[in-house]
């Protein structure tokens, strides 16, 4: 409500209606069929790149590398399907979701190794993570793995039609959503029914606690990070694979980022990542139609993005000080 508010002050001093603005994002949203595709297909990719930030965050770590994690997913995947091209497309779909998520795996284990090892924060070294992975992309796309036709846009060669993800059968939805809810189900299944989940937990509220009752703290850090990563590289192949065939600058689309503020808003449960990241498609979708509708900024959904990230942050800060209170009350 409070975020609501703040960007309604916002649009109206941009010289726009809020309460028409809010109705154009709702159309532009939830409105139509027409609407709700666009909502889901932007969803899809935020539900694996929030987990990029949930999973890691039961461990008490933050971490925001999921940017990077997409970035070398869709490279990987892309380069994994132009090594073969001449395999079935099945197998080279299962091969660019398998490289795709250990690329992603391998980046944001880096930034937990950082931390195990050299006690370097995770959230600094997963974030300059991210622009090495840009950097690393546009440095590949441009030299070793560029299509000569790609003249304006540099980018590697198309992966082929045969090659792309369909469909789901009735929708122009692609099964990049399909992949986001099963693995927000899997990540809820694992951190919160099996020993590994439990684990974790217990690391994440007391890490002392957890090494003098033998568990192996630093362990949970690399396999959590991997698997976090691995969501946000399996989005990254979703993107290759489904949307633009081949891996370019559209990969870095701020996806990783968006994940972030899913996650929080979430807090950090996978279930509820689902219906968080379809809200946010929503607003991510509305975009268009407020530049058009209102003569507004295209970046004014980002402002709105901001806004939000900036509430709840705030909100965690005058929480921590009612529980103070309340204890020197008490």
């Amino acid at each position: 409500m409070v975020s609501m508010v703040l960007f309604g002050i916002f649009v109206a001093s941009a010289g726009a209606d809020p309460f028409e603005v809010y109705q154009t994002m709702y159309r532009a949203a939830f409105g139509t069929s027409f609407s709700w595709q666009n909502t889901l297909i932007r969803a899809a990719p935020l539900m694996l790149t929030a987990l990029c930030t949930a999973l890691p965050g039961y461990l008490g770590l933050i971490i925001i590398g999921g940017e990077g994690a997409v970035v070398m997913g869709g490279l990987f995947a892309a380069i994994a399907a132009l090594t073969m091209p001449t395999a079935p497309p099945m197998v080279v779909l299962t091969t660019m979701a398998l490289v795709g998520m250990v690329g992603g795996g391998l980046w944001l284990t880096i930034g937990g190794a950082l931390r195990h090892y050299r006690a370097v924060n995770e959230t600094i070294s997963s974030l300059l993570l991210n622009y090495i992975a840009i950097a690393v992309l546009n440095h590949l796309v441009t030299s070793t793995f560029r299509d000569p036709e790609s003249l304006n846009h540099p980018s590697t060669h198309h992966i082929g039609e045969a090659n792309m993800i369909g469909a789901i059968p009735g929708t122009d939805l692609h099964w990049g959503l399909v992949f986001g809810v099963v693995a927000c189900i899997i990540a809820w299944f694992l951190m919160h029914h099996t020993v590994f989940g439990f684990a974790s937990q217990v690391a994440g509220g007391n890490v002392r606690a957890a090494q003098i009752a033998g568990l192996p703290v630093g362990r949970l850090i690399l396999i959590i990070c991997f698997v976090a990563g691995a969501a946000g590289g399996l989005a990254g192949m979703v993107e290759v694979a489904a949307i633009h065939g081949r891996a370019n600058d559209t990969l870095n689309a701020n996806y990783g980022y968006a994940g972030i503020l899913v996650a929080f808003v979430a807090r950090n449960n996978p279930l509820a990542i689902i219906p968080v990241a379809i809200l946010l498609g929503g607003i991510r979708a509305s975009s268009g139609l407020l530049q058009r509708a209102h003569e507004l900024p295209d970046a004014t959904v980002l402002v709105m993005q901001g806004i939000i990230f900036l509430v709840i942050l705030f909100s965690e800060t005058l929480y921590g000080r009612f529980s103070k209170l309340q204890k020197q009350g008490a």
